[in-house]
């Protein structure tokens, strides 16, 4: 089985950020993932969606929780080049989740929902 051992040389590295470490080599691998892929999407737009993801947990200060937000980060990307994924998975995380009342989520009941509602939907 092919394997890049991103994950695993990340951990063996002896850096002290290990999270601009993990930007820079997702911003390295971005164009081949887009072409690969068959993504027609700019660098420019794919960069900023990773770094919305970036942004988002921008506020944990919690060494463990980083660490493990970074091995992830590079076993996502490992299987990324390795073509474990396929275009959609790559589509949400570049453009985001627009559409969040999909699928489970469109067919869950509020708190307030009517009698009506809840046998419409049985």
């Amino acid at each position: 089985m092919a394997s890049l051992q991103l994950a695993t040389k990340a951990r063996m590295a002896a850096y002290i950020n290990p999270v601009p470490t993990l930007y820079r080599a997702i911003a390295k691998e971005l164009p081949r993932v887009l072409t690969i892929y068959d993504i027609d999407l700019p660098v420019s737009e794919a960069r900023a969606g990773i770094r919305s993801l970036f942004d988002e947990n921008s506020k944990i200060k919690d060494v463990r929780i980083r660490d493990m937000l970074v091995e992830k980060g590079y076993m996502e990307l490992e299987e990324t080049l390795l073509h474990y994924k396929q275009k959609p998975h790559l589509l949400r995380i570049f453009e985001g989740f627009k559409h969040k009342t999909t699928g489970a989520d469109r067919k869950k009941l509020g708190l307030n929902s009517t009698i009506d509602e809840q046998f419409d939907r049985a």
